[in-house]
C-alpha cells in the first residue's frame, strides 16, 4: 500500500516536470556556451593583472629605477606597463628604452613625449614590429620613421596623424615610403615582388591617418598603391586580404594588453582630465614661420651626411695642395722616394 502511493506520487512529480529547454519554467536549463560566457564576463582579475595595477597606480616611483628592475620582467609584463605608462603620461624615452623587448611584434607611443631618439632605439631593439602607432607625437619626425622602416622589415601598419606636428611629419614621410625598384620594365605595381625594392617601406601595407588631406592622399594613392589609407572594414577584406585590428583607427593597439587590468589604475585622483582639442590637419594650424622651421630641420639633417663628406674631401685637397707647394715638405717627400729607390737598387 505505502509502495503504491510512492509510486503514484514519483509519477505525478515526473509529469510536473517540463522538458522544453525554450519554456519559462522555473529552473530554466542553461547550455554550457552561455555559461562559459557569463563565466568569462564575471572572471576575477588575475594576481598578475592585480600586481600589475598595483605598480601601475605608483609608477612615477619606480621611473628612475625602471632600467634596472625590468631586464628580469617578461615581455607580456614590460608591453602592459608601456602601455599602463602612456596612459598615464608618463611614456617617454626613458621609460620606452628600458621596457623594449625584442619579441614585440606591436608598439603604441601615440600621445607620448618619445622622440627620434627613443623610437630609434626601440625599433633596433625590436625588428620585429607589425604595427607601430606614433600619432599625436609632436617629438618623432620624418627620420625618426625612416629609420623605424629600415630596422622592422616587417612592418604592415603604421598610424600616424592626430596633431599638426604628426601631419606634417606624416607629409614628409611620402619619399621614404616611395619604393624605389631595380627593375622598371614591369607592366604594373601590382606585378612587382617586395624583392625588387631596393629601399622603401618594403611590407608597409596600411597607414591610418585619419585626417590625411585630398591632395596627400592622391599622391600616396599614385606614388604608393600599394599602401592603403584608411583602410575600411569589411567582412570580404581588401584586394582578398583582411583589415587587420591594428589598421582600424578607432581602436588601440595596445588594449589587449590591458584588457584585464582595472582602468582606475591609470585614473589621476583629485585632477580633472584635460579637454583633447579637435584633431583638425588643417595646414592653418601652423603658422608659416614654424612650416620654414620644420623645412630647414628637415633639410638639415637630411643633407648633413652629405656636407660632412664635402667637409673631409676639402681637407684633403688642402692637405695634398700644402704638401705641394711647402718646399721643406717637398724636399722631404723627395728624399723619400730617392732612399726607397736606393733600398730596391742594393
Amino acid at each position: 500500500m505505502e509502495k503504491g502511493k510512492a509510486l503514484s506520487a514519483i509519477t505525478d512529480s515526473l509529469t510536473k516536470l517540463n522538458f522544453n529547454i525554450g519554456s519559462n519554467s522555473q529552473y530554466p536549463i542553461t547550455t554550457s556556451h552561455v555559461s562559459r560566457k557569463t563565466w568569462e564576463k564575471r572572471r576575477p582579475p588575475s594576481l598578475v593583472s592585480l600586481c600589475l595595477g598595483l605598480i601601475g597606480k605608483h609608477l612615477e616611483d619606480i621611473i628612475l629605477d625602471l632600467d634596472a628592475i625590468a631586464g628580469n620582467f617578461p615581455a607580456d609584463i614590460k608591453i602592459a606597463m608601456a602601455a599602463i605608462a602612456r596612459r598615464r603620461k608618463l611614456l617617454n624615452d626613458e621609460v620606452i628604452v628600458s621596457l623594449a623587448d625584442s619579441s614585440w611584434e606591436f608598439l603604441d607611443i601615440s600621445g607620448s613625449d618619445v622622440s627620434d631618439i627613443g623610437l630609434v632605439k626601440v625599433a633596433e631593439i625590436c625588428k620585429f614590429l607589425r604595427a607601430v602607432d606614433i600619432s599625436r607625437c609632436s617629438r618623432i619626425t620624418s627620420g625618426g620613421v625612416s629609420d623605424l622602416v629600415q630596422h622592422c622589415h616587417s612592418l604592415e601598419t603604421l598610424r600616424c596623424g592626430g596633431c599638426p606636428r604628426s601631419d606634417y611629419t606624416a607629409r614628409w614621410c611620402l619619399d621614404i615610403f616611395k619604393p624605389k625598384l631595380h627593375n622598371m620594365e614591369g607592366d604594373s605595381w601590382e606585378e612587382l615582388v617586395t624583392a625588387e625594392f631596393v629601399n622603401g617601406a618594403k611590407s608597409l601595407r596600411w597607414l591610418v591617418w585619419p585626417k590625411i588631406d585630398k591632395a596627400t592622399l592622391e599622391m600616396y594613392a599614385t606614388e604608393c598603391p600599394r599602401i592603403v589609407v584608411n583602410p575600411k572594414p569589411s567582412p570580404f577584406g581588401f584586394r582578398g586580404t583582411k583589415v587587420p585590428r591594428e589598421a582600424l583607427p578607432d581602436v588601440a593597439i595596445d588594449d589587449p594588453a590591458v584588457e584585464d587590468i582595472d582602468p582606475k589604475t591609470w585614473v589621476l585622483y583629485g585632477s580633472v582630465p584635460k579637454a583633447m582639442p579637435p584633431l583638425l590637419s588643417s595646414p592653418v594650424e601652423l603658422s608659416m614661420a614654424e612650416k620654414f622651421r620644420l623645412a630647414f630641420v628637415e633639410r638639415d639633417n637630411r643633407l648633413a651626411p652629405k656636407r660632412a663628406k664635402n667637409i673631409r674631401q676639402h681637407q684633403r685637397r688642402a692637405e695634398r695642395e700644402w704638401a705641394m707647394m711647402d718646399a721643406r715638405t717637398k724636399a722631404l717627400a723627395l728624399a723619400s722616394q730617392a732612399s726607397k729607390s736606393f733600398h730596391i737598387r742594393s
